[in-house]
């Protein structure tokens, strides 16, 4: 009798661990599936990112041959553009594998190209004719859409990233993300100087 009741007892025993490892198993599929979720989410965003700015690197060129049409336009001003844009345009970031250095360096090479381009809308205002300019005004308008396209997105991704890492933090979820290789992702943080992006609402209403 008493082996029977060892036996049931053992048995018992047996299916609560089958119940608590398939609970535990189905806990870990479905926290993975979520991070990955997650994760695909950070790097689609990201690619969002970096469009918005393409679109504006694809305006400079359009902005500086309009400007260069009026012969007196400061040359080291577009120079300078150009070769911002031409910088920000060569660095690669690697979406799969996001890295606060690349970010960094990513951010500080767009903040040259917003620099330069406040320092050609200031210069700009000198020049009625340029200003008068329907092309150029079309393409400022652009600029200026672009440029609150490229903060949305920026914001975006801020969220994207803020919402898997704090999957991936959480207990226990961060004992999972250790074992499973998920680190956390880098926010977009607005490099020194980018407060020197292009503020162009007002351009042609003075």
């Amino acid at each position: 009798m008493k082996g029977k009741i060892a036996g049931i007892g053992c048995l018992g025993i047996g299916a609560i661990v089958l119940v608590l490892g398939g609970i535990l198993v189905w806990y870990g599929i479905n926290w993975n599936n979520q991070a990955v979720r997650l994760s695909e989410e950070v790097e689609s965003q990201w690619a969002n990112v970096e469009s918005s700015y393409q679109r504006r690197a694809d305006l400079i060129p359009n902005i500086v041959a309009t400007a260069q049409e009026y012969a007196e336009f400061e040359q080291e001003t577009l120079t300078a553009v150009i070769e911002a844009r031409a910088q920000a345009t060569s660095i690669n970031v690697d979406a799969s594998n996001l890295t606060a250095e690349q970010i960094e360096q990513f951010s500080k090479a767009q903040s040259a190209v917003s620099s330069g381009l406040g320092r050609l809308l200031a210069t700009y205002e000198n020049y009625p004719d340029l200003k008068a300019n329907e092309n150029f005004k079309e393409l400022i308008n652009e600029l200026e859409r672009t440029e609150n396209r490229i903060n949305v997105e920026r914001n975006r991704y801020n969220e994207r990233v803020k919402a898997y890492n704090i999957h991936i933090m959480q207990f226990p979820g961060s004992m999972l993300a250790s074992w499973l290789g998920f680190g956390e992702s880098p926010y977009f943080q607005a490099d020194a100087g980018s407060e020197n992006a292009p503020d162009v609402k007002d351009l042609f209403n003075n």
